[in-house]
């Protein structure tokens, strides 16, 4: 098959987050399966316009401001001539609305919508025009073929319109053999928290901070590692001052894959405030690293996490309840133990070359469909 992929940043880009570690895993298999992948996204300050990473052609047009506004004049002047088999338009911020300027056969790939988090994610102009643009995506894309990370995701998708027999549930996966735990006494020596991933409003981090304070006032002296980057990081800083959790707190900035490895497997606890996410792919790679995740009970992260079996999950906004699943953690090593055997063997459930082989059929059928009926 010959794939057009429409994503609005790319896994390069450095505001790439989990929907691009999706991206690059699953359609970088789909290469290895001999099909052809092009994927077209927004471009930042020094960046390459055209690209191949991994046998997946890029093009990068505008910025992530304009790129939805300069796409489908780039598909026809560029792209409409390569005879491309279908689009995957895969939408995690706002949608291109292909199927009304492609004139190919479209499946939608969703991470999550932001709905009113929207507004905790961006300024209100940029948030209002997220929040409306959401609004056609039933009618728009009546009847084509969904994806949805998670059974969160889906359930938000009916919601808003969508007929639950166009969506397929197809989760992500994870490289358990390069993610693996270490024992217990290898961790390190101090009890450590590690949040990982951008550092974003709507991320809700502040939640972390609020209870790490309420840890102290209970006599519990625990590290938080904040491995990340994002518009947050000041604001963050001058919040754990305010609290005066500021010694307790270091953010690491953003980490190699080897860092990240590191800091997964010898944390004690991985910890995720978000009030929404697709899925949340670093409580499964914590999960595979054998350590227990103290989540929000929030879209997403309630699909990634099992409750009292490969971690916590506390009402979203709840710091008190936040503080005593982390006392409870921290102070029950057997409790700790457990779960960590529970989370390898819940990690191993998924695999990205099962994921990818699910989308590669859906798509073929799809392709295969739309031939027939036309």
């Amino acid at each position: 098959m010959k794939i057009l992929l429409l994503n609005w940043i790319d896994h390069e880009n450095p505001q790439a987050g989990g929907a691009e570690v999706h991206l690059k895993n699953i359609f970088g298999r789909l290469v290895e399966s001999g099909h052809s992948v092009t994927l077209v996204s927004s471009g930042w300050r020094g960046c390459k316009n055209r690209t191949n990473i991994d046998g997946i052609e890029i093009h990068r047009v505008g910025t992530k401001y304009t790129f939805s506004m300069l796409l489908p004049r780039y598909y026809k002047r560029e792209l409409s001539h390569r005879g491309f088999d279908l689009v995957v338009e895969d939408l995690n911020k706002v949608p291109f609305f292909s199927p009304l300027w492609s004139g190919l056969p479209v499946i939608l790939l969703v991470h999550h919508l932001l709905g009113s988090s929207a507004f905790l994610a961006a300024s209100f102009p940029v948030a209002a025009i997220s929040y409306l643009l959401e609004i056609p995506i039933p009618t728009v894309f009546r009847g084509i073929p969904t994806i949805a990370v998670s059974r969160s995701t889906s359930e938000d998708l009916v919601k808003r319109g969508l007929k639950k027999s166009q969506i397929t549930v197809i989760p992500n996966g994870i490289d358990y053999s390069e993610f693996t735990p270490i024992s217990f006494s290898d961790r390190y020596a101090q009890p450590t928290l590690l949040y990982l991933g951008r550092l974003k409003v709507y991320k809700r981090i502040d939640l972390i901070l609020q209870a790490l304070k309420k840890l102290n006032q209970i006599g519990i002296n625990c590290r938080l590692l904040i491995a990340g980057d994002g518009d947050c990081r000041h604001r963050l800083g001058a919040q754990a001052k305010k609290l005066g959790v500021d010694s307790n707190v270091e953010f690491l900035g953003f980490v190699s894959e080897e860092k990240k490895l590191e800091i997964l497997r010898k944390s004690w606890i991985h910890v995720i405030t978000s009030s929404k996410e697709g899925w949340g792919i670093t409580n499964l790679e914590a999960a595979a690293c054998g350590t227990p995740t103290v989540a929000s009970d929030s879209p997403g992260l309630r699909d990634s996490v099992i409750h009292e079996r490969t971690g916590l999950l506390v009402p979203h906004g709840d710091t008190e309840a936040l503080a005593m699943s982390i006392h409870d953690l921290l102070k029950d090593i057997q409790m700790r133990l457990k779960m960590g055997q529970e989370c390898r063997a819940f990690a191993e459930q998924f695999s990205w070359n099962r994921s990818a082989a699910q989308i590669e059929n859906l798509l073929h059928e799809w392709v295969v469909h739309s031939r027939v009926n036309s």
